[in-house]
């Protein structure tokens, strides 16, 4: 008898061994854990030559029936045991060679000829073994499974891993016992179409969209695990089968079931789609969603959108909605502050502010500053954010929170935190559990100014939006994922099929205008207005500065700690600002405008000029609170609105003075006035200049038989100004109808109508997208042109009309861009739509250098008054640091809302979209844990998608995530793009940082295409010999997983250098071991 042998599996391999002793004809029987396409192909020559072999799966694999998930202490291992016909985690180094696909065909060819599979289905133990009966009989045990590190090719984790080798007659009683095994109908199921089946997933052609949903499987699994039916939409109210959610688009679509996903789980949600990408109708459908749940919704709007919020819960003849019959209440935000009164036909003084169970907030941005109060002691006043807080959402029935808005964010992550802050009642324990972050919401918000206050103060080149997303941290994506929805209409273009919705309108490059002040000759022009207004004191709106030492403490309320000079100055400031947007808006505006505060400066020294005479000593001064004004309209009708009368005594002043620098201002308005009296409408440039340009838009439409024109002015004096002028040119030349909208006060129209309030002109200029033949159905009329000032400039679809004018450049450029989404939207019937600009002419720099001389001699007066170093308020302050770059940029392009936002922006950031697309995978398809990793597909490449591969790998290191950054750990992404000629070095074309951008690529790439691309494939698998010469794609994915080491290492030696305590030791990863591929796409 011979002597049993033991093979170390590491001096001496059972894959040597196995090597010298099969012979041709063998027969070959295993029992064992586990089976490899690696171990097989380390063998292949001598299987190759083998008459039979025989496989029993010592634990159940394959098995017909699957281990619910419940029980998936069972479940994880079985699994485990399945895919490890792929490779083990041991084998991962031989899957990133890329060659399973040649491996797995080979292999599969070689069981299909003499392999047969058999599974334990019982949960009794078998200890594994192999035998070879041949000439002469050997066994080898014990042998845990059938895999490279088992016989000795791999290290694998096994300290020690002996092997004995024992001969006849000991091989004879193993052989037995295992025909005895395999021929027990009771213990053995036979498994061998599943095994062959399961190689032959890893060589089959892939559809592009099966590897997308693959890879977000995998890297999105556990929000699997996580869903409760209690946080996704309940399909059984009906809500799919309502009119509003039969109108939506496929993106819409989307949008709503995560918003319900996010106001059931985190209790609020801001959706912050662009404009024009239909805000109203997404949240409509969230609303009918919670009244078929039987809960009471309240809107909250600006005024000037209330009437269409009306229109779709009325019984009216242009609510496409009707008969969804929503019953939610709608009131203003100005309501808030309200206690008696009717707003509508709600009446405040009884109305039960706590029992709404979901409040829409639109246009929530007008809430960004958080809460405040006005006045102290009894005066003391809760600002509308906290009217809001206590009123609505902390007081009665839990309240859910919808907030609207194209710009949630305009100067700092500070603006989202107090929107936020309204879904958790301000109190951040109860969102802190529910948040899957390492850092409670206010630390993440804190920790996301600081950086974003460290990257505003780079330099332009520099201070990049991709710069400022490296910057942030995990947290903060994780959090904005959790709570907002923010898609572009790049976006949407890129990533949805555009098809069902219709297309944007392809924008013209903006045509930009400086026209000259007048014609005349004798007349000055802007430069020569700006250096006299310069000049000013504006010291009628500061009468404290002249108040006696002695005297002051009269006018500083204690009690209320109101400093008049401090209020004072403010409105100083504002009205300088105001005659510079007046004179840059039209001469006639400017105009009526230096008149009014010089009839206010006149009548001041008139009073001052009595008392000195022996009148009346008390003079009326005008006090105007914050208050009084809203957003942007602060810096509109200032003069219109004179304000609270404030009395002062002359006696407590130093009234020669003041009367002095009254004098001054009179003088310089008056010289004003006359230098501009000329200025005719006929001598007006710029109004000339518009005329010229509707009759080049009537005589050549940009879309066929379109004469439609919108123009844009801040100010209402100059909409009346140009109504005036305008509205008898187009009459009398081109027999058009004109309208104006200011918002003050009811329209005015050339057409004949018994009511010329917003609506019905809104409808007559734009009667498609307003429904007129519904409305007005034996109305013939139809306005052209239409005169507006921003109360519109929000929430309104007029895209009937193609040619949009700003008239005068806002100083917020968020408000033009907002202007020219009225008729820039989604579905538009236009082919092109244009936008015009007037600028004012002068300069850019100069222009630029105005504004912050403008700031800063204010600034001084400001600090003086009040010791505040930091005088101007946020508004204000967005307002003057209008950046040359934007304003370039406005000239030469149509730019979106994100893209104006100096980097501030919370567009593409959202990953929700990818985990509903799996829900929605899955539940059609079931679940993908069986598809083996390393699988491909290959698609073609466009403009946006240059040629190479996008690898989706997981880190076997699972510690390893430095400073948080990337939000898809331990899931890694790569786009690695090739070269433009061979023999190029690659370059990442979007690296791992970048999930969301990533994750966009692959799914506009690979979704929807639902087949293997035959032609590519074919081109794939002659490059690359079927899969056997996968050296090029292996280089690739070095260079891949390099890119992450490297980034990784710069970011740990940046922590390192600036002071934090980091472990560089524990913190490696190593390379390509390190990570397992996932699955890639190769792009062509």
């Amino acid at each position: 008898m011979k002597m049993p042998e033991i093979l170390d599996n590491v001096n001496k391999t059972l894959k040597d061994d196995l090597a010298a002793t099969i012979t041709k004809g063998d027969k070959l029987s295993i029992a064992a854990a586990c089976f490899s396409i690696y171990s097989y192909q380390a063998l292949k020559k001598q299987l190759d030559g083998i008459d039979e072999l025989r496989f029993i799966f010592t634990s159940p694999t394959f098995l017909n029936e699957k281990a619910p998930k419940e029980k998936r202490e069972f479940y994880i291992p079985r699994l485990g045991r399945e895919r490890s016909l792929y490779g083990t985690e041991f084998e991962v180094k031989l899957r990133n060679e890329l060659t399973q696909k040649a491996i797995a065909r080979e292999c599969a060819a070689g069981i299909r000829k003499k392999a047969k599979f058999r599974s334990n289905q019982t949960g009794g133990n078998i200890n594994g073994f192999m035998n070879i009966v041949g000439t002469e009989s050997t066994t080898y045990m014990p042998l845990h499974g059938f895999t490279t590190s088992d016989i000795g090719c791999e290290r694998g984790n096994n300290i020690i891993n002996p092997v004995n080798k024992m001969f006849a007659p000991l091989s004879a009683e193993y052989i037995r016992m295992f025909d005895q095994l395999w021929n027990d109908s009771s213990l053995m199921q036979d498994v061998t179409e599943e095994v062959i089946n399961g190689i032959t997933v890893a060589y089959d052609e892939n559809a592009p969209e099966f590897i997308y949903f693959m890879a977000i499987y995998n890297i999105f699994n556990e929000f699997l695990e996580d869903v409760s039916e209690d946080i996704l939409p309940n399909e059984a109210t009906g809500f799919k089968e309502t009119k509003i959610w039969g109108k939506l688009y496929d993106f819409q679509k989307d949008a709503a079931l995560a918003i319900i996903n996010k106001l059931e789980k985190y209790n609020g949600c801001i959706l912050a789609d662009s404009v024009g990408l239909g805000k109203t109708f997404t949240a409509l459908s969230v609303i009918k969603y919670y009244e078929l749940r039987n809960r009471m919704v309240l809107v909250l709007c600006p005024k000037k959108l209330s009437d269409n919020w009306h229109t779709f819960k009325e019984n009216y003849l242009n609510n496409p909605i009707a008969s969804d019959r929503l019953r939610y209440d709608v009131l203003y935000h100005t309501d808030l502050s309200r206690e008696h009164g009717l707003s509508g036909n709600i009446d405040l003084s009884k109305l039960n502010w706590g029992n709404y169970d979901l409040v829409v907030i639109d246009e929530s941005h007008n809430f960004r500053n958080g809460a405040d109060y006005s006045g102290r002691g009894e005066e003391k006043r809760e600002n509308r954010y906290l009217q809001l807080m206590n009123k609505v959402i902390r007081k009665g029935v839990k309240t859910k929170v919808l907030m609207l808005s194209a710009t949630p964010v305009n100067n700092g992550f500070s603006d989202l935190r107090h929107q936020l802050e309204l879904a958790y009642e301000g109190n951040p324990i109860l969102i802190n559990s529910r948040l899957e972050t390492a850092k409670p919401i206010d630390t993440i918000f804190r920790n996301a100014q600081t950086t974003f206050n460290r990257w505003s103060k780079l330099t332009l080149e520099n201070r990049t939006t991709d710069g400022l997303l490296r910057s942030l941290d995990f947290d903060f994506f994780t959090m904005l994922d959790s709570v907002t929805i923010a898609r572009s209409r790049k976006h949407i273009e890129k990533y949805y099929n555009t098809a069902e919705i219709g297309k944007f309108p392809e924008r013209m490059k903006p045509v930009t205008l400086r026209p000259k002040m007048t014609d005349l000759s004798s007349a000055i022009d802007y430069d020569d207005i700006y250096g006299q207004l310069m000049k000013l004191n504006l010291a009628v709106y500061i009468p404290t500065d002249f108040l006696l030492e002695s005297r002051r403490a009269k006018y500083v309320d204690s009690s209320k700690n109101i400093d008049r000079a401090g209020r004072e100055a403010g409105i100083r400031r504002l009205m300088c600002i105001n005659l510079l947007k007046r004179l840059e808006s039209s001469v006639y505006s400017f105009r009526i405008t230096i008149d009014r505060v010089r009839a206010l400066i006149n009548g001041t020294i008139s009073a001052i000029d009595a008392y000195v005479s022996g009148a009346a000593r008390i003079i009326n001064t005008q006090e105007i609170s914050d208050d009084a004004f809203d957003g942007d309209e602060r810096n509109t009708d200032f003069f219109e609105s004179m304000g609270r009368k404030f009395d002062i005594d002359l006696d407590d002043m130093d009234y020669i003075s003041w009367r002095s620098k009254l004098a001054e201002d009179s003088e310089i308005l008056e010289l004003l006035s006359l230098l501009i009296k000329d200025v005719t409408p006929e001598h007006d440039t710029k109004l000339q200049t518009l005329l010229g340009l509707i009759t080049e838009k009537v005589q050549n439409p940009l879309n066929a038989a379109n004469k439609k024109i919108l123009i844009f002015s801040a100010f209402s004096d100059t909409a009346e100004y140009l109504y005036k002028e305008i509205a008898p040119f187009a009459k009398s030349n081109f027999a058009l109808d004109s309208a104006m909208i200011t918002g003050t006060t009811d329209g005015r129209t050339t057409v004949k109508l018994k009511q010329t309030d917003m609506n019905t002109i809104l409808t007559l200029f734009s009667p498609i997208s307003k429904d007129k033949e519904l409305l007005m159905p034996e109305s013939r009329a139809e306005i052209d042109i239409l005169i507006a000032t921003d109360c519109i400039s929000e929430g309104q679809n007029l895209q009937d009309c193609d040619y949009c004018v700003n008239y005068d450049i806002h100083w917020n450029p968020v408000r033009i861009i907002q202007r020219f989404g009225r008729i820039d939207r989604i579905g538009s019937r236009n082919d092109r739509i244009q936008l015009v600009n007037f600028w004012p002419n002068i300069a850019l720099d100069k222009y630029l250098e105005l504004k912050g001389r403008v700031e800063s001699r204010m600034r001084a007066t400001v600090m003086t008054s009040t010791g505040d170093d930091n005088p101007i308020d946020p508004e204000e302050q967005g307002d003057l640091e209008y950046r040359k770059a934007q304003l370039e940029k406005l000239q030469n392009e149509v730019v979106d809302i994100e893209e104006m936002q100096s980097g501030v922006s919370i567009m593409d950031l959202g990953l929700n979209e990818f985990r509903l697309d799996l829900l929605e995978y899955v539940k059609e398809h079931g679940e993908l844990d069986r598809t083996p990793f390393g699988l491909h597909a290959v698609v073609s490449a466009n403009e946006d998608t240059p040629r190479g591969t996008i690898f989706v790998l997981k880190n076997r290191n699972t510690k390893i995530n430095i400073d948080n950054k990337n939000q898809l750990h331990p899931f890694y992404t790569v786009y690695a793009a090739e070269g433009e000629n061979l023999g190029d070095e690659p370059t990442v074309h979007i690296d791992h940082l970048q999930p969301k951008k990533l994750l966009d690529s692959l799914r506009q790439l690979c979704k929807g295409k639902e087949k293997p691309l035959t032609e590519l494939c074919g081109q794939f698998n002659t490059e690359t010999k079927d899969g056997k010469n996968m050296k090029r794609y292996a280089d690739l994915l070095c260079f891949a997983v390099k890119s992450i080491v490297d980034l990784n290492e710069d970011s740990s030696i940046d922590s390192f250098l600036s002071g934090k305590q980091i472990s560089l030791a524990a913190n490696t990863i190593d390379g390509l071991d390190d990570f397992e591929l996932v699955c890639f796409v190769t792009i062509k």
